[in-house]
């Protein structure tokens, strides 16, 4: 594979290893509270539903981290740079150091497997 590919796939997957977390906290805390028998979970429309809310959080984390990398070249934070080593057509985004929503932007950037460096302004 790739290494881009590898890249991109580790975004996701660490994208819904935290919505599965967040998820699984935010039940812990509710369990608590919610008359359900311990069957519920072990139920195919749990598992569903579960798998439905991971997917979920991932294509939210997509459109979160676009809208920030939107936002980033509104403002001149993120910009093209020189065209990337080997010979590919493919150019790099420069992300300023200073950018706001930097972590963001840079989520965009792995997600959708584009290379970029980092710019000290």
């Amino acid at each position: 594979m790739k290494p881009v590919t590898v890249d991109m796939l580790r975004a996701h997957l660490l994208v819904a290893s935290l919505t599965a977390a967040l998820a699984e906290l935010v039940l812990c805390v509710a369990l608590p509270l919610l008359p359900v028998s311990e069957k519920f979970f072990a139920s195919t429309p749990f598992r569903l539903g579960a798998l439905a809310l991971i997917v979920g959080g991932v294509f939210a984390a997509r459109e979160c981290a676009q809208l920030a990398f939107d936002f980033a070249v509104r403002r001149a934070y993120a910009e093209p740079a020189a065209p990337a080593r080997g010979g590919a057509r493919e150019s790099a985004v420069a992300l300023a150091a200073d950018c706001p929503q930097r972590w963001l932007v840079v989520l965009h950037l792995r997600l959708t497997g584009q290379a970029f460096v980092l710019a000290r302004h």
